[in-house]
């Protein structure tokens, strides 16, 4: 795939629409929470890329402010950003930007194969080889992101209807069964879920690699053969119609070679689902980027007037988030994923989200400063 054209043009934090009303605070936290993975990148020569080395440069502050003890507010949290960044208005010369949602579904299932429960996911098989980095894999998914090793090398690995049709049986990898293969998929798609255990027990499974197949929106594949209509295309149309027959739904499904790969997550991955940054995701601040135009950790102001359903803002989505996970069918400067949360109701905004939008990326003030561009203010 040929990388869009675009630019990003100085502007000033008055530019951006809705910024004074905006939760500050919300967006700390969230950026916050990567900054210790940053700078571990960092400090282990990771960070090749100057924007990477400024984030890495930012988040030391931003760290050593949360130890000093200082309470942080809403007000202290727009200084900051307002003192450490400087806003870039993405510019691009072939479309406009496009926003969707994600969410972590919630779901049942058991650990081994019993009554309803007989659709399995499957842990990360020993011979799977990532051929990119997970953070690039939004970014280079027109190749093969990762392949199988054998002893006459790499080979591509199953597809998803090889894989579903019994290709990893017998080898000890099923991690859960579900009551419907339809669910599972869209458990795919989400990326991470909460899980209820028949004995009420509660756990949550997140990604841990896949196929290495680019992504196929079989909602596109739909809507050109003519059962559904750009309008009338939603998650959960889509959805109702795989799972109203299930012999029609799944040669629908393994158009979609990508298969994902689940891992159950511990204590020790934080409060909920983890991003490919590594760091747990935020309810409405997390940003899924394609990392061929943005680093992962950057402030990206995002802007959608038409995102009403979303936001209590007659005046639409005006967001302060942070790039913090990617996606197969994630791509171009403007191109966002949002994360709306656990649960049907976040399920419910991230199905009908499908919204133009626009960028603006907070470039950190040491990357502007290493190219000799004057500064306006000083860290607080």
């Amino acid at each position: 795939m040929t990388k869009q054209s675009f630019t990003l043009n100085p502007a000033s934090f008055a530019d951006l629409p809705g910024w004074a009303e905006d939760d500050h605070l919300s967006a700390w936290k969230a950026f916050l929470s990567s900054c210790p993975v940053l700078v571990q990148r960092a400090d282990a020569g990771k960070a090749t890329k100057p924007m990477s080395q400024a984030l890495a440069g930012t988040c030391r502050f931003a760290l050593s402010q949360a130890a000093s003890g200082k309470k942080m507010t809403k007000a202290s949290a727009r200084a900051f950003f307002e003192a450490n960044f400087r806003p870039r208005r993405v510019e691009q010369t072939i479309s406009g930007g496009l926003l969707t949602g994600y969410y972590e579904p919630m779901l049942q299932a058991s650990r081994r194969p019993q009554g309803e429960f007989t659709t399995p996911i499957y842990r990360r098989p020993p011979d799977l080889v990532n051929m990119v980095s997970e953070s690039d894999r939004g970014a280079k998914s027109e190749k093969f992101t990762h392949m199988r090793k054998t002893d006459d090398g790499l080979v591509p690995f199953l597809t998803r209807a090889e894989i579903e049709q019994g290709g990893l049986s017998g080898q000890g990898l099923e991690l859960l069964y579900f009551r419907d293969p339809v669910d599972v998929y869209f458990l795919q798609v989400q990326g991470s879920g909460h899980i209820e255990l028949p004995d009420g027990q509660k756990i949550r499974i997140g990604y841990d690699g896949k196929n290495g197949y680019p992504y196929t929106s079989i909602g596109r594949e739909l809507i050109q053969a003519g059962t559904f209509t750009m309008d009338n295309m939603s998650l959960k149309a889509l959805s109702k119609w795989l799972k109203a027959d299930r012999e029609r739904a799944a040669p629908v499904m393994w158009k979609n070679r990508s298969y994902v790969f689940f891992r159950e997550l511990t204590d020790n991955d934080g409060d909920g689902p983890v991003g490919a940054l590594g760091t747990s995701l935020h309810s409405g601040r997390s940003l899924a980027v394609d990392t061929a135009y943005h680093a992962l950790g950057v402030p990206i102001y995002v802007c959608a007037p038409t995102l009403k359903h979303a936001t209590r803002n007659a005046s639409g989505f005006n967001r302060l988030m942070i790039a913090q996970d990617v996606g197969s069918a994630i791509k171009g400067p403007e191109r966002g994923d949002i994360f709306f949360g656990s649960g049907d109701k976040a399920g419910r905004i991230a199905g009908v989200t499908k919204h133009p939008g626009h960028f603006f990326v907070l470039e950190p003030a040491p990357a502007i400063e290493a190219r000799g561009e004057p500064q306006q203010g000083r860290r607080p």
